[in-house]
Order: C-alpha cells, then structure tokens, then sequence
C-alpha cells in the first residue's frame, strides 16, 4: 500500500477524494488546494498518495516519484504500460481500503494531475465494470496510439487542460476527450480549458467546486 497524505475535512466521511500528483512531485501538491476549492458540507476523506521513486529516461534517468516511466517528451511515443498498469493496481488497492473502511467506488471521486491523470483514467475507462462516484482528470492524457481497450463507463468525468501547456500539449488532452466521449453515453462528460500551462488556476477550481458539489449533493 501506497503512503499517502491523509486530510479530513469532517468526522465520519462518507465520500473519499484519492487524488494523484504529477511527475516528480508527491502527495503533498494537492493538499493545499482543499480548502480552496468551493464544497458543500459534505464530510470528505481527501487521500493524496505518494508515487514509487523511480528512474525516469526523459530526466536523464534520474531518480524521483512517477506512475510510469516516460521515454521522450513526445509522450505520445513509447509509453510504458507495465508502469501505468502497475500504477492502476496502486490505485485500485488504495480504493479497496476505502471499500473496507465502508466507502464505496460509487462514492469515491479519482482525481489527477499529468501522469497521476493518466492513472485515473485508465482506472475508470480500462474497467467499466465499477461506477466511481467522478473522474476528474487535469492537463493530462491517453496514449490512444498504444492499443490500449477502452470501454465506455458511467463513471462522471470532469476534463481540464491548459491552452498554452508545453508539458502535455493540448492537443493531446482535447484528442483524449474527444475519444472518451466517443465511447458511448453512459457518463456525463464535461471539459474546460484556460489560458493557462501546465498548472492549476483560480477559474479552474472554481469549476472543479462546482462540479464535484453537483456529484456530492445528488
């Protein structure tokens, strides 16, 4: 089991937030944007796990915390499966604690930067078997080119990308949505995009609020 950042913002949760960060940073990243993001007074158990440290080829294989192993900045080529896939059964172990602490998927939301993105999405889409209560998933993507199997899903997914982003570039968040959405219609799905890089902004948590008090209240 993963080690991860632990923040309730009420006693007795019934609603879990596991949240995954981006290349090279820890579960420590999200955790101060709780309490700026506009919710209701719905008691949430946010999770913030702390990725495996690993060597990364697009850094010059230096050590630090990732989900996968990236080879070239064009991250549409040579993606690492084995990692991502590795990174889904992290993801799905840390659900399974909240399934026994009497969370269930319906009521827990997978959120994720970047790389922690990709995880949450190939969670969701990769197993369409289990209705998460939301995916959100910010300036990331899929490698579509790779063959992945992806099925359509009632999980809500709320996608968000910078215009401007030189990390994951935009073009590769919208295609991704664009394939999700072509799945089917068991979902809602939404996407936003700002003129931002490849980062988090004001307006954008404004609309995450708003988003995940609609999942939170319904």
């Amino acid at each position: 089991m993963l080690d991860a950042v632990i923040l309730e913002t009420g006693p007795d949760p019934r609603w879990a937030v596991i949240w995954l960060h981006g290349l090279g940073a820890d579960g420590h990243d999200f955790e101060g944007i709780v309490p700026e993001i506009p919710l209701p007074p719905v008691p949430l158990r946010f999770i913030f796990p702390h990725a495996p440290v690993m060597r990364v080829r697009v850094n010059g294989g230096a050590p630090m915390r990732a989900w996968y192993d990236v080879a070239l900045a064009d991250l549409s080529r040579y993606p690492d499966l084995v990692g991502m896939n590795r990174s889904v059964s992290h993801l799905q172990a840390l659900a399974k604690r909240e399934e026994e602490r009497g969370i269930p998927p319906e009521r827990i939301i997978l959120a994720g930067f970047s790389q922690g993105g990709v995880i949450v999405l190939l969670t969701v889409f990769g197993d369409p078997r289990i209705r998460w209560g939301g995916v959100l998933a910010l300036s990331t993507y899929l490698p579509l080119d790779s063959g992945l199997l992806l099925s359509d899903s009632p999980t809500p997914l709320f996608m968000a990308h910078g215009t401007e982003d030189p990390v994951v570039p935009f073009r590769l968040g919208r295609k991704t949505f664009e394939t999700l959405e072509g799945l089917g219609t068991k979902g809602a799905r939404k996407w936003e995009q700002y003129a931002m890089g490849h980062s988090v902004c004001l307006p954008e948590i404004g609309d995450i609020g708003s988003w995940m008090g609609g999942i939170l209240e319904s």
